[in-house]
């Protein structure tokens, strides 16, 4: 993940900004008070981090990219910024009254290992919001039908809905909400899925160099060539009928409210 992001870090800002809906969801399902602290695991360049702190709540902000930190640290002077990882997190017991986590499962090494930490960091009661992807739903990203092997590439990262809440279970970790998300049309953080509802959003090398599956998994012929295909059916018309076809009532994303059990 590390070098990953380190290769992207440089101009991720200028496609991945704080999404009003989305933060809006984080922050009611997270429901922070201004005496409590915070934890962003997997922060990136702290968009999201950076807008809870500046409505008044005490953030710390984690992730393995030094190069994401220093934007994130260059942005926000009122956010503890640490490098680290879910699996290694340097805090201590009890001290986090809450933690999201956004779109960053599929980068842990051990999802286990990541969630046994983050209750070893949660106060009693304390919550984890998480977003992120799983691969039953990602099979119906249209996606797919341009670029075949990025889209199986990304899918084997992603841990299933069973993995995750194994995982959960096995730390005494309880579920206790799941809630779904579709794309929206005005989404501001262009992550994979964002051009769902605007194809051409993908012919920006921009929008697709702050998509990890499009920077990092991708093969370069293939994309190169679902690019051309999916110009020439924008002109036509023709992504509409395949878009179509891949119609579903899945979710493109998931919500999941963890919660640390009193037991």
């Amino acid at each position: 993940m590390q070098e990953k992001y380190d290769t992207i870090g440089i101009n991720y800002n200028t496609t991945r900004k704080v999404d009003p809906y989305l933060f809006t969801r984080m922050y009611t399902l997270l429901n922070p008070t201004t005496h409590g602290m915070y934890l962003d695991i997997g922060c990136g360049t702290g968009n999201y981090t950076s807008a809870f702190a500046e409505k008044g709540y005490n953030f710390i902000g984690i992730d393995p990219s030094e190069k994401m930190l220093n934007v994130a640290k260059a942005k926000n002077k009122n956010v503890i910024w640490k490098f680290g990882k879910a699996e290694q997190i340097d805090l201590p017991n009890d001290s986090i009254d809450g933690c999201i986590a956004s779109l960053t499962l599929h980068h842990w090494y051990n999802l286990d290992q990541g969630f046994s930490e983050l209750k070893r960091v949660l106060k009693k009661e304390g919550k984890i919001i998480v977003l992120t992807a799983t691969p039953n739903q990602m099979k119906g990203y249209w996606l797919t039908h341009y670029f075949p092997k990025m889209l199986a590439d990304s899918i084997k990262q992603m841990p299933s809905f069973k993995q995750i809440t194994s995982c959960l279970q096995k730390n005494n970790l309880e579920l206790e909400v799941t809630e779904k998300y579709d794309i929206r049309p005005d989404l501001q953080d262009l992550f994979l899925y964002s051009g769902k509802h605007n194809p051409s959003l993908y012919l920006n090398s921009q929008v697709r160099n702050g998509i990890s599956s499009f920077s990092s998994l991708a093969n370069t012929k293939e994309v190169k060539i679902g690019l051309s295909t999916l110009k020439d059916d924008i002109g036509s018309g023709r992504v509409n009928d395949i878009i179509s076809k891949y119609k579903n009532t899945d979710g493109d994303y998931l919500f999941l409210v963890i919660k640390k059990s009193l037991k």
